[in-house]
């Protein structure tokens, strides 16, 4: 047992995923969930990971030992200053926010004294939502980061850690801005451009939906995966990390533009020395255990 008592506050993929592995290893004696939707907190009731379901942040944090945010970051200010007055004297406060950055200027300020704040980041999801989507093995062999402050307890941190890795994970710290400028590269610029394919493909009116829908090679299969992930959360990742975002889609675009080159002249040493550079970086994923080299070309069975 790590912490006695657990407000999850947003009740979709990461928080239910949180909830199921804590109760699977006994890392919390009760759980409390809330989210600001009634039919989600239905649902909640009815899949049965919590202990207690509650209509408002404020009652969920009631004599909690840890409080999970787990909301869109745009809804981070609202939800820290409405949860502030009701936290209790040396309770940690974390997130699961996809960028840092913006959550602390968001949630830091609110802070009561003797509250302890390490805000996080699970590098694990679907591209699936909501409060049925959560499964216990979410983040095994996953990795967590923790961006605490200078000033931050070190005790609060440490037992923090102690839950992530009893939930399956590995946990590394990070600096906020490096975290934000980390994720860009390799979280929130690929999922821009996911997006962009999958538009392209809509727009492209000499290709029909029937033949996009039909055809669809395992390339442009992940981009329609990746590119169904809930568009509020990336509205507002996007909007919350602008500047590291866009000096990697900048340099992105130099190395399109060096790619649009080397195909209109020709030079195929170009383009095989690339791709056999970007071929190393997947073996290098496969050998750190964070994918499988298992084909199964959308025939295997995935949440």
């Amino acid at each position: 047992m790590i912490y006695q008592r657990v407000a999850l506050i947003g009740l979709g993929l990461i928080a239910s995923s949180m909830a199921h592995a804590m109760r699977r290893d006994g890392l919390a004696a009760h759980i409390t969930g809330t989210s600001r939707s009634s039919e989600t907190r239905a649902i909640a009731r009815e899949v049965g990971f919590c202990d207690d379901i509650v209509e408002t942040a404020g009652e969920a944090v009631r004599d909690a030992d840890l409080v999970v945010l787990a909301v869109p970051v745009g809804a981070m200010d609202a939800v820290a200053r409405e949860i502030a007055p009701k936290l209790k004297p040396g309770a940690t406060v974390t997130d699961v926010g996809s960028v840092k950055r913006a959550v602390i200027e968001a949630v830091a300020p609110h802070m009561p004294d003797g509250v302890h704040f390490v805000p996080g980041h699970p590098l694990a999801g679907t591209e699936h939502s909501g409060p049925r989507s959560g499964f216990a093995e979410l983040f095994e062999n996953r990795w967590t980061i923790l961006t605490p402050g200078e000033d931050t307890d070190q005790a609060a941190t440490d037992t923090l850690r102690r839950l992530w890795t009893g939930m399956g994970a590995f946990v590394d710290d990070m600096d906020a801005d490096h975290h934000d400028l980390v994720l860009a590269v390799t979280s929130h610029c690929p999922h821009l451009i996911a997006y962009t394919m999958v538009g392209v493909a809509d727009d492209l009116r000499r290709v029909t939906d029937s033949e996009v829908i039909k055809y669809s090679a395992a390339g442009f299969r992940d981009f329609t995966r990746i590119a169904a992930s809930d568009p509020t959360m990336w509205r507002d990742v996007f909007l919350s990390n602008k500047e590291a975002t866009l000096e990697i889609l900048g340099r992105f675009t130099e190395e399109l533009f060096a790619l649009q080159r080397a195909i209109r002249t020709g030079d195929g040493d170009h383009l095989h020395d690339y791709f056999t550079r970007t071929r190393a970086i997947r073996r290098g994923i496969i050998e750190a255990g964070q994918d499988t080299d298992a084909p199964n070309f959308g025939r295997g069975t995935t949440r």
